[in-house]
């Protein structure tokens, strides 16, 4: 697909899937500043927050730390990509994340471990290791008390890990209860990612489009009904987009316009309330 790609539209890749390159990823100003304040608690450690519904951005702008931090010297950054794992499990893959060799079965040896390879790389470089989880609303409660426990010493005055949690409503509601309320109270820096405006979502489409190679591909009619009729999702956007383009890709059109919407779609739509969009992307 992505020679016909290549060939009809002259683009480079997909821009409507999530496979993008993580620099094709639209860096908004308050994914930027919350990149910003990340980096600054790196000397601190401690807990960082990114909440918002489905398809409004968290897993982009966690991929956007990501990267910016990997690319700051001697900055050591892990991924969590089990969050519902078990206490046995979780300390496996922290064992894979973190290039050590842990028993799931010993967990004070795994535990000592784990502290003893952060504090050394802390008093090397005065970083203070990252650990990024997406979808963290699916950690089991017990899971998050041992990674609050395990990343500060000293009587808790003391943090020897930076970790980030993504996740959406349900995530806020999990921090509620009464044995998570001693992190939540430890988290010192939040994004909040909120429904896109239509400019917003047209902002978005250009920026995708110009990344991939051919930022004309659609007429600004078309961009100006996707943005109107995706609930500020981005998802919903991107989704949407996509259907078209493979379509577009299979009547070799040299341009996506309002006339190919109509045909896939059928009659214009009402524009989607947020909490069609919700279960949609959900």
């Amino acid at each position: 697909m992505n020679r016909k790609l290549t060939a009809v539209f002259g683009l480079k890749w997909n821009p409507f899937i999530p496979e993008i390159p993580d620099e094709a990823l639209l860096r908004t100003p308050a994914v930027d500043h919350f990149c910003w304040r990340v980096e600054q608690q790196l000397r601190d450690g401690g807990f960082a927050l990114a909440t918002g519904d489905s398809g409004t951005g968290k897993s982009a702008a966690l991929r956007l730390l990501a990267r910016h931090l990997s690319g700051l010297p001697e900055v050591l950054v892990g991924c969590l990509n089990r969050p519902q794992s078990r206490l046995g499990d979780f300390y496996r893959e922290m064992g894979e994340v973190f290039g050590l060799s842990l028993s799931p079965h010993n967990r004070y040896a795994s535990f000592k471990v784990l502290r003893e390879k952060w504090e050394a790389h802390l008093a090397a470089t005065l970083w203070r290791p990252v650990l990024v989880v997406d979808e963290a609303q699916e950690m089991k409660p017990d899971v998050l008390s041992e990674l609050r426990l395990l990343s500060s010493t000293n009587f808790d005055s003391h943090s020897v890990l930076t970790v980030v949690l993504g996740g959406d409503g349900q995530l806020l509601e999990l921090l509620r209860l009464p044995r998570l309320i001693p992190l939540g109270t430890r988290i010192r820096t939040r994004l909040n990612l909120e429904y896109a405006t239509p400019k917003q979502l047209a902002e978005l489409l250009a920026h995708l489009l110009s990344q991939a190679g051919n930022p004309r591909l659609m007429t600004a009619g078309l961009v100006t009904t996707l943005c109107e009729h995706a609930a500020g999702n981005c998802r919903m956007l991107c989704n949407m987009a996509a259907e078209l383009l493979t379509e577009g890709l299979n009547r070799e059109v040299t341009q996506l316009d309002e006339k190919l919407y109509l045909e896939v779609f059928g009659t214009a739509p009402k524009p989607r309330s947020r909490s069609d969009a919700r279960r949609t992307a959900g």
